[in-house]
């Protein structure tokens, strides 16, 4: 309606009329609105109840001023033209009061015209009162530039004009411009007020560098005993946002007059500083001192629950908000709460929050939205933002946009990937940061990692979240030093401040340090998250875990998970599946029991650990007892993944018979490939040619395009001496342009990863490995190592088998090791593959005679070489 109101108003072109004058412009205004039912009567011929009675000025402006003060808006504005018609000249006190209620219409074009008739009546200049409130107008309903010509023409400047000026460079987000206007002010020796120190405190907390004069915000305030309730929860966000917490907390408790604001302003800091527990304890201590939780406290303690998964707590804060009445006046409880229950894999229990909200803000839309596409129940995402769209009648935003992108890409509904692009783009949302965002990550799953580095290159405003999305990409996509090395460039980002690496950053990172070995930069990583107070988080301590013992290090590896106090089924898995690939499986078997005597129920993801921990042990009675009650005593059912890995453990035991009759037991409806894999690899190691065959004809059938399966059984040929047969596997092989992965190894040494490929020169120390591995050989022979040929599966004759078997990945990577680190340096070195029968038995021979110990780990598990001896026990 107020869009209507400047129509309403004289062209200063034209002399004032009269009261008994129809003004012209009348006739064109056409207002529908009830809220002009008054001047459309006027308009008649029918003078309203306020123009048929003759009023004194003061009673005009006293009435306008009520109205503005009473929050009626558009009747002050409907006032004021009853005064212009009946000739009536406002003065130095109406200008403030309707320039006020213009402001808060947003309507810019009537308050030009209204800023027009300032000057018309000669306040344009000579009142500072007008143009402090000129100042604000434009700060709400205009720009930078209309706000500093205002300012720029006050000649009598005073306190009231400086804060305006501040505050509206920081509703503008000038921040620096903010406190060069603070020092000017300063310089013209006009006094700061509370308003101002908030404004600069609010400007300091925005800068990287804010936090110095912030601090002598701080002490300024101190100083001029301006330290009330609301410059402390100024200050208090302050030094949250740049990190500071302490002085949060120092504040907090030194500050008598402490309210419901200061302690949510410090929860708030909290846990935007991924600081949840010691939220929660200030939670509580704000309830012990009285304090009682209001909407603002409720959504934003629930994300505490939600990034720990504390259900139980958040069930909590869901009965305080429907007892105190939050959920129906806060819009935010209701999607947090959405949130908090999606979080913790309570889908339905969030569309029951939802479906119980009838008042629905496309907020509450997106939080259900997300909730079920970060489940993966994409279908359901995406006929909720179809609903959202058509039957609310809301548009999607950037938030639903961010949601939407990724169901998409999971959704076998939805075959053309691509065309929520085309979507986003018709829509108008295509420049946003976040929709970018969804987008790069959606190239990346797709495989199209260029795409997706296209799109980050040309973002300007690249956010943490961008960056971290551009890393995720590389980590999907296996290019794990290109995520490394974009984390350092993003350390190095002339923005470093902005772009510190938050808890994500470093869960994303990890497995990257993982998948290489690069203990050294996982180490690095560790000890940024210990000073940045992330390391015993559940997330990052759970990926520091996975971490360490991948790259060798089960010490670290337990150190660590001991560590962190609140651990869920995620951390537990991962610490099994540590000891499990160091051949430790007792102890697996023994932290799956302290697992359920801590009341953490276990999953499909604890049992395949637990299998792998009894396969790589040779416990093999111990894996079949868990197996067969997994159900009734965990309450699990066995999937086709529990099969695969039974079939694992009976078939490296050597029990390939047993394992090919639990095939034939297994579920109509399972996918079978993942156990028939299993039982290919078992007959490769026994050389079981009968089973082989039939396993490896059902892989060609069910999945035709992996090579393992075809190398497996030319292999299995080879190693029975039936050469033609093998040569046939691999022609068809290379007829269908199935490529097989060749033996890569590598080692990290200083700030780089390098790798060999078996038979590969090209590394720039080649010829000096080579030459030292021949020297190498012949004191390992007088040792008494004999090579196996055997592992050599190709017709040639011995002395060439020989010569192959030298330039394997993992000998280069070992001989690399001991020529570049000092004499007792344990070497890492990790392999794509299994490790052959022979890498495996010179590994023990190395190891004695160059008295160095060596962690091997190939694709299955970890082989601790030492004094000639390895930790598997020659089992594997």
């Amino acid at each position: 309606m107020s869009s209507c109101l400047h129509f309403l108003l004289p062209p200063l072109s034209q002399p004032l009329p009269s009261s008994r004058q129809k003004p012209p412009y009348l006739l064109r205004a056409s207002p529908t609105s009830a809220a002009l039912a008054e001047v459309s009567n006027a308009v008649d011929g029918s003078p309203s109840k306020l123009i048929s009675q003759p009023r004194s000025p003061e009673f005009w402006i006293d009435s306008l001023r009520s109205k503005v003060r009473s929050n009626l808006l558009r009747e002050a504005v409907l006032t004021y033209i009853d005064m212009i018609v009946l000739g009536i000249t406002p003065d130095n006190f109406a200008f403030p009061a309707l320039l006020k209620a213009v402001a808060d219409l947003r309507d810019a074009d009537l308050g030009k015209q209204i800023h027009a008739h300032v000057y018309k009546f000669g306040y344009g200049a000579d009142s500072v009162t007008v143009a402090n409130t000129l100042v604000n107008f434009y700060r709400k309903c205009g720009d930078f530039g209309d706000v500093y010509k205002v300012f720029d023409r006050i000649t009598e400047r005073n306190q009231v004009s400086w804060n305006s000026l501040i505050s509206s460079l920081c509703s503008f987000e000038k921040w620096e411009m903010a406190l060069e206007a603070f020092r000017c002010m300063l310089d013209e020796d006009v006094e700061p007020s509370s308003f101002t120190l908030v404004s600069v405190a609010i400007a300091c907390s925005n800068l990287s560098e804010g936090l110095l004069l912030g601090k002598q915000v701080h002490a300024f305030s101190l100083r001029k005993g301006e330290l009330n309730s609301f410059m402390v929860n100024t200050l208090v966000a302050m030094y949250g946002k740049l990190g500071k917490l302490g002085s949060c907390k120092v504040l907090l408790g030194s500050f008598d007059g402490r309210d419901l604001v200061t302690w949510n302003t410090v929860l708030s800091s909290l846990c935007q500083n991924e600081q949840f527990l010691e939220a929660l304890e200030y939670l509580r201590e704000m309830v012990l001192n009285g304090v009682e939780p209001d909407g603002f406290t409720i959504s934003s303690v629930l994300p505490v629950c939600s990034h720990l998964e504390l259900l139980r707590t958040g069930k909590e804060m869901h009965a305080y908000a429907l007892k105190n009445g939050s959920l129906d006046e806060n819009s935010f409880v209701g999607s947090a709460l959405v949130d908090m229950y999606c979080n913790c894999k309570r889908v339905v229990s969030a569309r029951r929050v939802f479906d119980g909200i009838f008042d629905r803000k496309i907020g509450l839309w997106n939080a259900m939205i997300a909730g079920c596409a970060q489940n993966e129940r994409d279908e359901e995402a995406l006929s909720l933002f179809i609903e959202m769209e058509e039957s609310a009648g809301l548009l999607a935003n950037t938030t639903t946009m961010a949601s939407v992108v990724p169901a998409c890409v999971r959704s076998n509904a939805f075959s053309r990937k691509e065309a929520i692009h085309g979507f986003v783009v018709k829509r108008g949302l295509g420049e946003d940061r976040f929709v970018q965002n969804a987008l790069m990550d959606m190239y990346s799953r797709l495989g199209n990692i260029d795409i997706a580095e296209m799109i980050f290159s040309k973002l300007e405003d690249k956010d943490l979240v961008t960056w971290n999305t551009m890393i995720t990409g590389y980590v999907f996509s296996e290019c794990h030093e290109d995520a490394l090395l974009l984390l350092h460039k993003m350390q190095n980002f002339e923005r470093k401040a902005d772009l510190k690496p938050n808890s994500i950053t470093l869960m994303t990172i990890l497995p990257s340090c993982a998948a290489l070995s690069a203990l050294a930069k996982g180490k690095e990583i560790h000890a940024y998250s210990i000073k940045n107070n992330l390391a015993t988080g559940v997330a990052v301590g759970s990926a520091l875990v996975d971490m360490y013992a991948k790259c060798g290090c089960l010490h670290n590896a337990r150190k660590v998970f001991d560590q962190i106090p609140i651990r869920n089924v995620i951390t537990w898995n991962v610490i099994i599946m540590a000891y499990g690939m160091h051949g430790n499986g007792q102890d697996a078997i023994d932290l799956l029991k302290m697992m359920i005597v801590q009341k953490v129920k276990p999953n499909e993801v604890t049992f395949i650990s637990v299998f792998a921990a009894c396969s790589h042990s040779g416990m093999v009675d111990e894996g079949l007892r868990i197996f067969y009650n997994m159900q009734n005593e965990y309450g699990v059912e066995p999937s086709s993944d529990h099969y695969a890995c039974v079939v694992d453990l009976l078939g490296r035991a050597g029990r390939v018979g047993e394992a090919y009759q639990l095939m034939n037991t297994m579920p109509l409806d399972f996918d079978k490939a993942g156990a028939w894999s299993s039982l290919l690899g078992a007959c490769r190691i026994h050389n079981n040619l009968e089973i082989g065959e039939i396993a490896a004809q059902n892989l060609v059938r069910l999945e035709p395009d992996v090579a393992s399966h075809y190398v497996l059984l030319a292999n299995i040929y080879s190693s029975a001496g039936l050469w033609e047969k093998g040569t046939e596997v691999r022609r068809k092989m290379k007829e269908k342009g199935v490529r097989k992965e060749p033996g890569c190894s590598w080692i990290e040494h200083g700030d780089e990863v390098h790798k060999f490929i078996a038979g590969d020169s090209s590394h720039p120390q080649s010829k000096k490995l080579h030459g030292y591995l021949e020297t190498l050989w012949e004191k390992m022979r007088k040792e008494g190592y004999v090579p196996d040929t055997s592992c050599v599966l190709h017709n040639v004759e011995e002395d060439e088998k020989e010569v192959l078997l030298c330039g394997h990945s993992e000998k280069l990577a070992i001989a690399f090791g001991i020529l570049n680190t000092s004499p007792g340096t344990v070497i890492r070195v990790a392999k794509n593959l299994r490790v052959c029968n022979d890498c495996h038995q010179a590994t023990k021979f190395i190891s004695k005679i160059v008295d160095r110990e060596i962690i091997l780990r190939d694709v299955r598990r970890f082989h601790h070489f030492k004094n000639g001896t390895c930790s598997c026990g020659d089992y594997w």
